[in-house]
């Protein structure tokens, strides 16, 4: 038998991330066996083993091989980013999954066909950590713009972050079930702008930055 290289390794991964990624979507993921997966790349079972723990680990990778471009057009310091870089952070992923079919395929996977049960509860928690630390670094960066505001906050940065979470959230959910019904960057920059001036913040934060021709 020939030495497997690393290369064919790789190769097999991505192979296997491909046909889940199809599958996935096609299926949904609790829906899918990683026997299913296994045939439609061409390999086996016991090659899913090899790289990964579960369906579980398999979802995540597929995940963050997507993501893997929004997360490096993000500023190092996340917990040093102000009020305009969360808004063009924002703006900018949705811009990303409205672009690349691929990563919109993913996120229509994470939101429409997964379900928390069973082999994938797992997937719960990792999310739900996930989603903790977006609405906790969206609250530090909404109470350091409320308390530098000239008006008092209509509400806590804790409720602010929350809201602002659903907006973006509720966004994505409607345009991934419908892509055609709107163009989903622009109504994201309309809608966190509104909920901003409805903070009593600037609005302007989430400007689209201007060409060097502009």
């Amino acid at each position: 038998m020939a030495r497997r290289t690393k290369a064919d390794a790789q190769i097999t991964r991505a192979a296997l991330l491909d046909a889940a990624e199809l599958l996935f979507d096609e299926r949904g993921v609790s829906r899918t066996s990683l026997a299913d997966i296994a045939q439609a790349a061409g390999t086996t079972r016991g090659a899913i083993y090899w790289h990964f723990a579960d369906k579980a680990a398999l979802f995540d990778a597929m995940v963050e091989r997507a993501t893997a471009a929004l997360a490096s057009d993000r500023p190092g310091d996340q917990a040093a980013i102000d009020l305009r870089q969360l808004c063009l952070g924002l703006v900018s992923a949705l811009e990303g999954i409205a672009r690349h079919p691929h990563l919109r395929r993913v996120m229509r996977i994470a939101i429409h066909r997964v379900e928390y049960v069973g082999e994938l509860d797992a997937l719960r928690a990792r999310h739900l950590s996930a989603h903790r630390a977006w609405t906790a670094r969206s609250e530090r960066v909404l109470a350091q713009a409320l308390a530098a505001g000239p008006h008092p906050a209509p509400m806590d940065s804790a409720l602010a972050a929350r809201g602002l979470q659903a907006l973006i959230e509720g966004l994505l959910h409607s345009w991934l079930l419908d892509p055609d019904a709107f163009d989903l960057p622009d109504a994201g920059r309309a809608a966190v702008a509104n909920w901003l001036r409805g903070l009593g913040l600037d609005d302007g934060a989430c400007a689209a930055p201007q060409s060097p021709n502009g």
